[in-house]
This record gives structure tokens, C-alpha cells and sequence, in this order.
């Protein structure tokens, strides 16, 4: 079964309050299989819309990755970024 890869980029408007959904989502994704492969600020924008921090998790499979994402545990902690953050997320399926 191919691993899947969810993948965030994201416009942070208040830190602040954003810090609230970091402390929250990383234990959201370990319960669905998911580990974080990168994650940060610093990256070099080659073409497309530039945005300020980006993320790679690693899942053991695309369901798992939905279904971390699709989780009462996951939808709570993305309250924490509603209206303070842009945010533009994809789940792909890996190569076998």
C-alpha cells in the first residue's frame, strides 16, 4: 500500500493565536500514523503564489491521512487557524 503525503502551505496572519493550533495538530497527526517531515518557515519560492510556512507529514496510507484529517481531533484544532491563517492543503498518494 503506497504512504500518502499531506501537504500545507500556509499565510499566518496573528502567530499568536496560531501557536495554539501547532500545539495542538501534531498530536492529532502521530494518532493517524503521521510524522512530520518538514515543517518551517524557511523555504526558496520558485514559481507560484509564495506563502510563509510550509508542511510535509508522511502517513502509512492516503485513508489514514483522511481520516486524520477528516477527525473530530483535527477539525477542533483547525478551529484554532480559522480566520487567522490561510491555508492551502493536499493529500497525496505516494509511489509504490
Amino acid at each position: 500500500m503506497p504512504k500518502a503525503y499531506w501537504v500545507a502551505r500556509v499565510n499566518i496572519k496573528n502567530p499568536d493565536i496560531y501557536r495554539f493550533y501547532m500545539e495542538a495538530a501534531p498530536s492529532v497527526l502521530r494518532k493517524h500514523t503521521g510524522r512530520i517531515l518538514a515543517r518551517g518557515d524557511k523555504a526558496e519560492q520558485l514559481e507560484g503564489q509564495e506563502y510563509h510556512r510550509h508542511v510535509i507529514v508522511e502517513f502509512d496510507s492516503m485513508q489514514d491521512a483522511l481520516d486524520c484529517y477528516n477527525s473530530p481531533e483535527y477539525q477542533t484544532a483547525r478551529e484554532f487557524r480559522n480566520g487567522i491563517a490561510d491555508v492551502e492543503t493536499v493529500i497525496i498518494e505516494g509511489v509504490d
